[in-house]
Parts: C-alpha cells; structure tokens; sequence
C-alpha cells in the first residue's frame, strides 16, 4: 500500500510557479500511476495530472496544459508538480493519489485512485 504525502504548498502572486512535492512511502511506489487532484472552497476535487508508472505517459486538464508539469523520481519515491504561470483560478488544495492501474483512458476520475495523501494549499493572489 503506497501512502502519499504532500509537501510545497504556499502563497504565491499570480505569474508565479510553484513545485509540489509528493513522497510516497511502500515498495510498489515505482509500478503505481500517480495522479494529482485539487478542491476549491465550495467545489467537488477534480483531476488536474497524471503519470505513468515508468514516467513516460502523463495527462493532464485542459486548463493547466502548457502551464504545469507532472513528473516522477521512482528512486526517490517521488511525484513532483511543477505549477507555472499560476492564476487565482489555481487556488486550490492539491492532493496526490496513487493507484495500481494503468494509465490508460487517462485515470481522471477520483473512483480510480487507491490511496490519497492529506493535501496542500495552494493560495494565488492576483
């Protein structure tokens, strides 16, 4: 059983990056797809990334194509996401999930994912 915790949340102005990280403890770390999620005050959490077990595959929302990046470290046990141009609209817990199946349709859905970690806020003041 993979256990994600998040870390590298914070205050950040509008334009501004930040990178998240998510160590996992377990020894299946490097054969799970991991996948990062967010909720806003008053909204359901929805997908925002995901990535394959190897690295080589990810997918993401449209609204964060070509401003984040998803990535993995499985010698470290460690999913990373690194958040440019950030907007308010960005505003958000982010939480990471793990889940022992593939990639494949994309595993968007909060139903696919095994294990989540406890989340970290991300603040986007304009």
């Amino acid at each position: 059983q993979v256990q994600p915790v998040e870390s590298g949340g914070g205050l950040v102005q509008a334009g501004g990056s930040l990178r998240l990280s998510c160590a996992a403890s377990g020894r299946t770390f490097s054969s799970c797809t991991m996948g990062w999620f967010r909720q806003a005050p008053g909204k359901e959490r929805e997908f925002v990334a995901a990535i394959s077990s190897g690295g080589a595959r990810t997918y993401y929302r449209d609204s964060v194509k070509g401003r984040f990046t998803i990535s993995r470290d499985n010698a470290k046990n460690t999913v990373y996401l690194q958040m440019n141009s950030l907007k308010p609209e960005d505003t958000a817990v982010y939480y990471c999930a793990a889940t022992k199946a593939s990639l494949f349709g994309g595993r968007t859905s909060i139903a696919d994912y095994d294990s989540w970690g406890q989340g970290t806020q991300v603040t986007v003041s304009s």
